[in-house]
Parts: structure tokens; C-alpha cells; sequence
């Protein structure tokens, strides 16, 4: 009896859990060693049909206790298809509490981090959409660039319809 209990609630979790993600649309991670390097640019491809329905799109984090900044800066551009057109937009986000702690998701000492990126947007044209990020933080005071973001581990993108 107190397996069939323990079945059944696992399996209404697992439906639980696989419900509240019916607006995925995209969501991808590249990973890193813990550094994300100022020269390393994140990729993103996607195919894009439907150039009526509006979306949220998201940068997402994940970061251990060793990220050492309040905020992050990126830069991160949209390209469309069959077109040299680039948006380019210069990001910043809050990372941590005043207190230094790490904002975002998670029980251990890795934060998860969705970092809007667009709201309500639609997809002109069909056809496969690239998207690159590329850190840019740095000191204050210092024109040059942190050469490694330390406590990186992966940095995604995740694109969710609004319907």
C-alpha cells in the first residue's frame, strides 16, 4: 500500500513538474569550467515559424558562491534570418543581495538566474534566429574587461510563449 502511495505521488510530481513548462519554446545551456572568459561568446540557434505569437525571452545563469560581483554585464546580440541585421543590446543585472549573497534559484551553492532579455516580442521572419551573449563586466574604474568571470558554470537562453 505505501508503495502504491509513494508511485502515485511521484508520478503526479513528475506531471506537476513537466506541466508548469508548456511554454517552452526554446532552452538551451552551454557550459563552462567555472570561468566564463570575456573572448568566449555563447551561440544560440533556433528555427522560428510562427511570426504571429508573442514571446518572453530570458538569459539564464547558473553561478556558484565564487561569483565574486553584485551585478553581471552582457552583451548580447539577435540576429535574423538572411539578414547581416544585428540587434545589440548592452545588459545589466543584479546578482546578489547587499548582504553578497547570490540571488536566484537553488539549495546548494549553485543560483539559477532568469535574466530577462525581451518581453512580449514576435519573430518577423521565418527561418533559423541566432542569438550570442558575450560577458562584460568589469571593475570599477577599469576600462578593460575581467579576462574570467569566476563562478560561471553555464549560461543559457530560454525563449517562452506568452499564449
Amino acid at each position: 500500500m505505501v508503495m502504491i502511495k509513494n508511485s502515485l505521488l511521484a508520478l503526479g510530481l513528475l506531471f506537476l513538474l513537466s506541466s508548469c513548462d508548456e511554454h517552452r519554446f526554446f532552452d538551451e545551456y552551454k557550459e563552462f569550467n567555472g570561468k566564463w572568459n570575456k573572448d568566449s561568446v555563447v551561440t544560440f540557434s533556433f528555427e522560428q515559424k510562427d511570426t504571429v505569437s508573442r514571446y518572453n525571452m530570458f538569459v539564464t545563469m547558473r553561478n556558484t558562491n565564487s561569483y565574486p560581483y553584485n551585478n553581471l554585464f552582457l552583451i548580447v546580440q539577435l540576429q535574423q534570418p538572411g539578414t547581416k541585421l544585428v540587434k545589440v543590446d548592452t545588459l545589466e543585472y543584479q546578482m546578489a543581495n547587499p548582504d553578497g549573497t547570490l540571488m536566484g534559484e537553488g539549495f546548494s551553492d549553485v543560483k539559477e538566474s532568469a535574466l530577462w532579455y525581451k518581453e512580449n516580442v514576435n519573430f518577423p521572419k521565418a527561418g533559423k534566429y541566432t542569438v550570442s551573449i558575450q560577458q562584460a563586466v568589469r571593475q570599477a574604474g577599469n576600462v578593460t574587461g575581467i579576462q574570467e568571470l569566476d563562478g560561471v558554470t553555464e549560461v543559457g537562453l530560454r525563449i517562452e510563449s506568452k499564449e
